[in-house]
């Protein structure tokens, strides 16, 4: 850590109407009391800042016997955290109700939407984008997998859709194929439907 400033990131829990409504404590707060009490080795104060999340990982004993085994590392992170170059920032993930979240930075005392659900997808790591794509494909949302998708496939799939909605303008004109309970219809610009009756309801069974 020599001759760098250190870097503390801390994960915060929120309820919409604090992230709307509030300005929040500073979080240097928080990573000064962390340098504190590793400068000391106090495990029981390092315990009490843990997350519930961490507490279920790490016991309080688990804690201790870290500070045994890296008491001068630990020293050496809380002397740079009272270091003037010392810089602190603090990120918020804010989960709602129905799986949606929402990313957020703490800047000025306040916290600001950086991604959510409404905004233009993508993530900043592989596994935040393969998130977004988890909860857009478990809400069935459309709208919700165009943001996730590069601006390159995107373009092509609602090139597809565009063509697909056009070919079935006149659905009532497109040549269909019967074969017993199922029918073939070619639809116009390459695509076509698959369709299934079944006690005597005809679904569509396939598309492309």
């Amino acid at each position: 850590m020599r001759g760098h400033s250190l870097v503390v990131v801390l994960a915060v829990s929120l309820s919409p109407s604090a992230c709307a409504s509030r300005a929040v404590s500073d979080p240097r707060d928080a990573a000064r009391a962390y340098g504190d009490a590793a400068s000391r080795g106090d495990a029981g104060a390092l315990y009490a800042m843990m997350s519930a999340g961490s507490r279920r990982d790490r016991s309080h004993d688990d804690v201790t016997r870290m500070l045994l085994d890296e008491r001068p590392e630990l020293a050496e992170q809380g002397a740079a955290l009272s270091q003037p170059g010392a810089r602190v920032t603090a990120t918020a993930r804010l989960r709602y109700a129905d799986g949606e979240e929402a990313a957020l930075d703490l800047r000025d005392g306040r916290y600001w939407v950086t991604a959510a659900g409404a905004l233009p997808g993508g993530g900043r790591t592989p596994g935040e984008a393969l998130e977004q794509l988890r909860r857009v494909l478990a809400r069935r949302s459309y709208a919700g997998l165009m943001r996730v998708l590069s601006p390159a496939t995107r373009a092509a799939i609602e090139n597809d859709v565009r063509t697909f909605v056009d070919g079935l303008n006149e659905p009532e004109t497109l040549p269909v194929q019967v074969t017993g309970d199922s029918a073939l219809v070619p639809v116009p610009g390459g695509h076509q439907v698959k369709l299934k009756r079944e006690s005597g309801i005809w679904r569509v069974d396939d598309f492309d």
